[in-house]
């Protein structure tokens, strides 16, 4: 072999090494990427940097998220900043604020008077079809006017089906109204062992029928809470003689008793309900299926807690429990958010009112005597107790007081 073919052939072979190293470099650096990206279908995510893009093999159509969305924990406070922000009409459905003010969707039953029929609406979704409650009363006597067939109506007045949403906003004008608002609890007649409490909390349906007799035939009108809550932030007018009728804790007589009797005279109530004692199917309370129903039927279904312990003298953490889990339970089961809260046992404080307000109930209810009511004490709003003596004269007699 020549020099000048000795050099020519070494130099060919050690391009030839060159060119092998590089194309082993390449394919390192390929398998290497290979094993940080993922093979098409599976393999690890990994992250460029804190908050930045996380990066994976994925089907089309896939969106790339910041990796740490799905594990940050959402805290209580960002928790009711977010259902606040979901209420805001702004951006919610579109409308803009009023003269700078926010504006949030409120739920408004129809006003129970043809002439204001148009005025007031309410938030609703088409509940699946139910079983039709009971016509009469369970266990009420059999010469009671509920199931007395010349005492009662041949055709049933109509009842308000749920509208759709309407949005309200305070105006500014301060309001001051007497509307009495009706506290219930049981309407059944209490068991023979029952206790002082028990006989004072219960109302037999046929002194309830009377009692409801009586009230038409003085010319009152049932109205629920966000008609009252209407008037008080606009003046939307109400009727001659409005009454408003609740029932606190949901007890199943409100649904075998008390709701065929309001429903046969073209009558509304608000119940306010346990979520805790309703999710365990607790006996002796509404079952989710029972409020649907009456729901349905233009009643209005509030919250009165997860647990009925009292909401007085609590931390801030026990309160925004309270306060958001009851009031998505509601919205979970009833397709409604509830605005209007009943304090369990009476008892509550300015802690209380301050989370049950910035978890955006509208107002609540306490067993304060009293049917005034004004804008600036919302979450005070006054009740009148019906006891198991309060006959029909007496009740009307309690209507009629101006305090």
């Amino acid at each position: 072999m020549t020099p000048d073919n000795f050099s020519t052939t070494k130099m060919y072979t050690l391009f030839q090494k060159h060119r092998s190293r590089q194309l082993g470099s390449l394919l390192l650096m390929a398998f290497s990427a290979l094993f940080l990206l993922g093979f098409p279908g599976e393999g690890p995510m990994i992250t460029s940097e804190a908050g930045g893009y996380a990066v994976q093999t994925a089907p089309p159509g896939t969106v790339r998220v910041p990796s740490d969305s799905a594990t940050k924990p959402e805290s209580d406070a960002e928790r009711v900043r977010r259902l606040l922000k979901e209420q805001l009409v702004v951006g919610h459905n579109g409308q803009p604020n009023v003269d700078g003010q926010q504006l949030f969707s409120v739920a408004l039953p129809l006003v129970q008077t043809g002439s204001l029929s148009e005025t007031a609406t309410t938030e609703s979704t088409e509940p699946a079809p139910q079983a039709a409650p009971p016509d009469s009363p369970a266990d009420s006597p059999a010469d009671s006017p509920a199931n007395n067939p010349e005492d009662s109506p041949t055709d049933r007045p109509p009842v308000p089906a749920p509208p759709s949403a309407r949005t309200i906003v305070w105006d500014g004008q301060p309001r001051t109204v007497r509307v009495p608002v009706l506290m219930y609890h049981y309407l059944s007649t209490p068991p023979a062992n029952a206790d002082a409490y028990r006989l004072d909390l219960s109302v037999s349906p046929e002194l309830f029928a009377r009692q409801l007799d009586r009230m038409q035939a003085e010319g009152y009108t049932t109205i629920s809470l966000y008609d009252l809550l209407a008037y008080l932030w606009e003046g939307t007018p109400l009727p001659e003689k409005p009454v408003v009728i609740t029932f606190d804790d949901g007890y199943v007589d409100n649904y075998f008793n008390a709701f065929p009797l309001l429903r046969q005279r073209g009558m509304i109530a608000t119940i306010f309900v346990i979520t805790d004692f309703m999710d365990e199917n607790r006996e002796g309370y509404l079952t989710w299926d029972m409020a649907r129903q009456m729901l349905a039927d233009g009643f209005s279904i509030e919250s009165h807690g997860r647990n009925h312990i009292s909401l007085k003298n609590q931390n801030r953490d026990y309160l925004v429990w309270q306060a958001l889990g009851s009031l998505e339970t509601i919205e979970y089961e009833m397709g409604v958010r509830p605005r209007f809260v009943t304090y369990p046992a009476g008892e509550f404080d300015e802690q209380t009112i301050a989370i049950f307000e910035s978890a955006n109930y509208w107002a609540g209810l306490t067993t304060i005597q009293g049917a005034t009511h004004n804008t600036d004490e919302l979450f005070r709003l006054h009740r009148v107790r019906v006891r198991n003596t309060t006959d029909p004269d007496e009740l009307i007699r309690v209507l009629g007081l101006d305090w």
